[in-house]
C-alpha cells in the first residue's frame, strides 16, 4: 500500500514524527508528502532527504495560500522547485479551493496560480496533483484544455459522480482519502471509479477514520478495506492495485 498525499512535515507531528514513520514503514511500501507552502515544500524535501527511499515529495502552493499569498512568495515557491526538480516526483499540490475561498478577486489568482502550476507540469513533464475543492468541475475543464501531461491526479476527491466519470475518461487518476472511512457519499464514489484509477492517501493529520485520533499514512489502510468492501475485492488485492497505479504515476 501507499499513502500517494500526506503532510507528516506538519507541526502536528513535531513531538512523534519518527514514531509515526516507523508505524507507516510497518503497513506501507511508501508515502508521499505533498507541500503546500514554500516552508512545507523545504521541509518536505528535509524529509525526503532523511527516509530515502520510502518517502517521496510533490512540491507546489495550496490554492488557500495562493489567494493570498504575494508575488514574492509565488516567486521564491517557483525558484525553489525550479531548483529541486530532480527530487521530486510530482508537481502540486496545486488548484482550486471554492470552499474556503468566496471573493472573485482571491478566485481569479488562484486560477492564475493554477495557471503557473500547470505549465510546470507540462514544462518538466511530472504528475499534476490537484486539490478541488467545490471547482471539481472548473479544475476538469482547465486541465482538459491547459495540460500536456496524462498523469493528473485529483487528490481527495469529494465532486459529483458525473465529474468522477468525466476525470475517468479522460484518463486520469482520482485518490480517495480516509474521509470514505465515514461518508457516504465518498463510499459511492469509489463504486463508480474503475480500480485502475483509483490511488489511496489520507491527507493526514486530517481526516482520520477514528474520532478523536490524529491522522497519520499508516491508516490509509483503513481507505483499502473500504475500496475492497465496495469493489467486492481483498484488501491485499486493492493495496497491490493502487500500489501499482501510484508507481506508475509517480515513477517511484
Amino acid at each position: 500500500m501507499i499513502d500517494t498525499h500526506c503532510h507528516v512535515d506538519f507541526k502536528e507531528y513535531n513531538k512523534n514524527r519518527e514514531e509515526v514513520m516507523e508505524r507507516a514503514k510497518k503497513k506501507l511500501t511508501a508515502i508521499i508528502n505533498s507541500g503546500a507552502s514554500l516552508g512545507g515544500n523545504r521541509r518536505t524535501l528535509k524529509l525526503q532527504d532523511e527516509y530515502k527511499g520510502f518517502l517521496y515529495s510533490t512540491l507546489g502552493f495550496h490554492p488557500s495560500n495562493a489567494s493570498k499569498a504575494d508575488s514574492t512568495i509565488i516567486k521564491q515557491v517557483l525558484e525553489e522547485i525550479d531548483t529541486n526538480i530532480e527530487k521530486t516526483v510530482g508537481i502540486g499540490e496545486t488548484g482550486l479551493d471554492f470552499y474556503e475561498v468566496k471573493e472573485s478577486d482571491k478566485r481569479k489568482r488562484q486560477l492564475k496560480i493554477f495557471d503557473i502550476f500547470i505549465e510546470l507540469s507540462n514544462e518538466y513533464d511530472l504528475p499534476l496533483v490537484l486539490h478541488a475543492r467545490d471547482a471539481e468541475a472548473k479544475c476538469l475543464e482547465i486541465v482538459k484544455k491547459k495540460s500536456n501531461i496524462y498523469d493528473v491526479i485529483f487528490h481527495c476527491y469529494g465532486g459529483d459522480v458525473e465529474t468522477a466519470k468525466q476525470i475517468v475518461e479522460e484518463g486520469y487518476s482520482i485518490s480517495f482519502s480516509t474521509l470514505a472511512c465515514f461518508s457516504e457519499h465518498h463510499q459511492e464514489l469509489i463504486e463508480h471509479v474503475p480500480i485502475s484509477n483509483i490511488l489511496t492517501e489520507t491527507d493526514s493529520p486530517y481526516l482520520s477514520p477514528f474520532k478523536g485520533k490524529r491522522n497519520e499514512p499508516a491508516f490509509v489502510e483503513e481507505t483499502v478495506k473500504i475500496i475492497a468492501e465496495k469493489k467486492s475485492l481483498t484488501p491485499r488485492a486493492v493495496g497491490k492495485q493502487t500500489e501499482r497505479n501510484a508507481r506508475k504515476i509517480f515513477k517511484i
